[in-house]
């Protein structure tokens, strides 16, 4: 998958051959390209592929780190604390450590977007986790079980309910 030298004296190379892709329901994918064991800690890298209006990521919280968007092509609808905002084709959004937000394509649009976060967090794991949710292997109830384990902490938001059901009408 990568090539990295974990003392840090060679760069970390993926070749968009050979990264895993994770699929999601509808068309939806994850493409996992760095983890913080490949990149000695410093960050997690992956793309995520959204299908038309598809959800990214419910409400949540990181404690560690922080999380940068950028989107390469399509819309998408960001939850940022208590507001919802659109973002486009070439725009970047960052996400503080501890500030709840939630994701998902805008309605009618379709998303590709570079997820990185920083510091690094073992979470690979998570993405196949949520592939086996999406597929029905698993019970969407058993990622409150692993919420500790990836940094990635449940919330509730009535802000992101309404946007994306007022979306889905």
């Amino acid at each position: 998958m990568s090539i990295s030298d974990p003392n840090m004296s060679s760069a970390v190379v993926v070749r968009a051959e050979s990264a895993e892709v994770v699929e999601l329901s509808a068309g939806s994918a994850f493409g996992l390209l760095a983890d913080a064991s490949g990149t000695w800690g410093a960050l997690g890298v992956n793309r995520l592929s959204l299908s038309s209006g598809a959800q990214g990521a419910g409400p949540h919280h990181h404690t560690l780190s922080s999380e940068a968007f950028y989107v390469l092509d399509g819309a998408m609808e960001f939850l940022l604390g208590d507001r919802v905002t659109t973002v486009a084709r070439g725009d970047l959004l960052v996400v503080p450590p501890r500030m709840p937000h939630a994701f998902g394509a805008a309605p009618g649009s379709t998303a590709e977007v570079l997820v990185v976060m920083t510091p690094g967090v073992e979470r690979f794991g998570y993405f196949r986790h949520l592939g086996r949710v999406a597929h029905g292997q698993e019970g969407a109830d058993s990622l409150l079980a692993v919420q500790e384990r990836y940094d990635v902490h449940f919330v509730s938001s009535a802000a992101w309910q309404a946007a994306r059901t007022s979306a889905a009408r």
